[in-house]
């Protein structure tokens, strides 16, 4: 059985100290620039969608996914407030399928992916979404996701003809950056 965090709950992790642990600038930095078209799935209230719109600049643009309208609204409400709601749309997804169409540049599942209960099907959508050369930012936390559960999602990304391009170091985390070949 798949547990999804529930919306009430994203205060524990996404709050005031986030950026300490995990600095917008420095996660999204080297992947995500002006002008381009990313995706945070699952994106909770808003966390790395608030960096990333910041770093695609007024020529991109940032689809927040989730599937829990309230986590959408705590977007939507962050977004305003930071003035950078022109550059974000919300969508809900469903929790099978996320029904958006790429393409995108970029797309970041951080500390998702293990809620997903088809994760074959969900890197499927998300290799077909993303542009020839386009990334997948994927981090898991420790404490929910063993090595080998991490290396069995790897392999199934692989099969699917990603390609594995780096390990960032994240604190707390597993991760990985796959890439969509150009072929």
């Amino acid at each position: 059985m798949v547990h999804i965090c529930p919306h009430q709950f994203v205060w524990t992790f996404d709050n005031f100290l986030r950026p300490l642990v995990h600095n917008p600038d420095k996660l999204f930095g080297p992947f995500v620039k002006p002008g381009m078209r990313v995706m945070d799935v699952g994106c909770g209230a808003g966390f790395a969608v608030l960096g990333m719109a910041k770093l695609v600049g007024q020529a991109g643009k940032v689809i927040a996914v989730d599937v829990q309208p309230e986590m959408l609204a705590k977007v939507e409400k962050r977004m305003q407030k930071a003035g950078l709601k022109d550059r974000v749309e919300t969508h809900l997804s469903r929790v099978d399928e996320f029904q958006i169409s790429g393409p995108f540049d970029f797309v970041n599942a951080f500390y998702m992916l293990h809620e997903v209960p088809e994760k074959g099907r969900f890197l499927q959508q998300i290799y077909e979404c993303l542009t020839p050369n386009g990334a997948i930012l994927i981090v898991e936390p420790k404490f929910h996701v063993s090595k080998k559960q991490f290396q069995v999602m790897l392999n199934t990304a692989k099969k699917l003809g990603f390609e594995e391009t780096g390990h960032p170091n994240i604190l707390f985390s597993r991760a990985v950056v796959l890439t969509r070949s150009a072929k």
